[in-house]
């Protein structure tokens, strides 16, 4: 018999387990979309030069603030079976890779208000969010985890599902403790050469792939551009095509225009 080992995986990845097994049960639209994020690239570079503190991760979380803004109805939760709720602040939750007892986990950070605040300022939280140091017992990236947070880990798993599906429910307790978008980026983890299919329980869900050199056309001419590979889910409980499609198209806009770093 060959020889092998057991390993004890951080109890903060039971909440993935929950969260991706009640995402299989929402009816999410995926979207497989590329950006030519070349020219928004080239100004986040000018503005590093000129002494800026901004990152291309913190820009894409401006950016999709700003088109939820505009189309607030993406984000919203389903309350019932006949009503929305539509949040006026865009809290959009990330995952921050952290090391904790020796391993990398990812924990998710909520940014509040999004909306309302700046490139540098989403940037400055996510770097301080990702040197603040956390124990195997912390399930999310807070001032200090709540006792029913450490329980939660101890409850087994019908009980866990069940406390996500009474959450869900109540759409202002679930803004309050994870917004109404989500952002896995793997630009912070590595390169992928493609997309990748994720799960969420979020109204509206990004998941961030890699930024890759393509030959592309340009204004009738084929050129080597950055593209960026990024999956939308997106509720379809909750919105329509054609709205997608509209808050899709203001999305892209922005992306490709390098909204808001024309300073």
């Amino acid at each position: 018999m060959s020889n092998y080992r057991i390993l004890k995986f951080p109890q903060s990845r039971i909440a993935t387990f929950d969260v991706y097994s009640i995402g299989l049960s929402r009816h999410h639209v995926s979207a497989l979309l590329e950006f030519d994020v070349t020219d928004s690239r080239n100004k986040l570079r000018e503005l590093k030069r000129a002494g800026h503190k901004v990152s291309f991760n913190a820009w894409l979380i401006k950016v999709i603030g700003k088109a939820l803004t505009q189309h607030p109805e993406v984000a919203a939760y389903l309350y019932g079976k006949r009503k929305l709720i539509v949040f006026d602040c865009i809290n959009i939750s990330i995952i921050v890779e952290k090391e904790i007892n020796g391993k990398k986990v990812p924990i998710p950070l909520v940014i509040e208000k999004v909306n309302e605040k700046s490139i540098p300022v989403i940037t400055k939280e996510i770097e301080t969010a990702k040197n603040q140091v956390l124990s195997g017992n912390d399930i999310v990236l807070s001032n200090q985890s709540a006792f029913y947070e450490r329980l939660y880990y101890r409850l087994p798993g019908i009980i866990r599902r069940a406390i996500w599906r009474f959450m869900l429910k109540r759409p202002k307790f679930a803004f309050k403790k994870m917004g109404n978008a989500v952002i896995t980026s793997l630009v912070m983890m590595g390169k992928i050469n493609g997309w990748f299919i994720h799960k969420t329980v979020h109204p509206i869900s990004f998941g961030v792939g890699s930024v890759l050199r393509k030959p592309a056309v340009v204004n009738n001419e084929v050129k080597v551009r950055e593209i960026l590979n990024v999956t939308i889910l997106i509720d379809h409980d909750v919105i329509d095509g054609a709205p997608m499609v509209r808050f899709i198209n203001d999305l892209t806009r922005y992306i490709e225009t390098g909204f808001d770093l024309d300073k």
